[in-house]
């Protein structure tokens, strides 16, 4: 059975949010983002927000047609990765929550570990609704984009946030990026680079 697939828009934008809050809260790096339930029930989603923003922005999110799934990618060109960049973990903090040091630190932290040099798909995150997470949503989402990647010669980088997730990705290509990424007590992150295959 296929999944239907299409490109989120401006008016999607609501339930891409929703989605993604709903997806993360029991993820690890959020948990450590949005220490204790209640405060993270009401402050991920504005986190959540303002990476849809960006990515309706300047990259693309498919959406199942079904709208319980959803992958977040920007085209990262040759040499974007480090510059501009600097203000922007600091204006993403202030618009989302100023005083929580760590959503400014994630946002550096994966920023450091980023690969530059060679332009690259980034999956900047993947969420699937608790209820139908383990039947090949993600798996769909991201295989099309690889697809595409394989075709063009064009490599894909993500960050995994967890181990079950690091093991999805290895599944479909992905391998560490020299090092796991720990976060200052708080959980482990793998940086992963899939090179685009060759196709016969």
């Amino acid at each position: 059975m296929g999944v239907a697939i299409r490109a989120a828009g401006e008016d999607d934008r609501e339930l891409v949010v929703r989605l993604l809050d709903t997806a993360f809260q029991s993820d690890p790096v959020s948990r450590w983002v949005f220490p204790g339930d209640e405060y993270r029930r009401a402050t991920h989603h504005r986190l959540m927000a303002a990476f849809t923003d960006i990515v309706l922005a300047d990259g693309r999110i498919d959406l199942t047609e079904d709208g319980t799934a959803c992958a977040l990618w920007l085209p990262v060109a040759a040499e974007e990765h480090d510059e501009g960049d600097d203000d922007g973990p600091a204006q993403v903090r202030a618009s989302v929550d100023p005083d929580n040091e760590r959503v400014e630190l994630i946002a550096r932290l994966t920023q450091d570990v980023h690969p530059a040099g060679r332009a690259h798909e980034y999956l900047w995150m993947i969420g699937v609704h608790p209820e139908r997470q383990g039947e090949g949503l993600g798996t769909a989402l991201i295989g099309s984009v690889l697809d595409r990647c394989d075709r063009e010669g064009r490599p894909a980088y993500l960050e995994a946030s967890s181990a079950r997730s690091r093991g999805l990705y290895e599944r479909l290509g992905f391998t560490l990026v020299d090092r796991p990424l720990d976060l200052p007590d708080g959980p482990r992150m793998w940086p992963m680079w899939r090179e685009p295959r060759v196709r016969d």
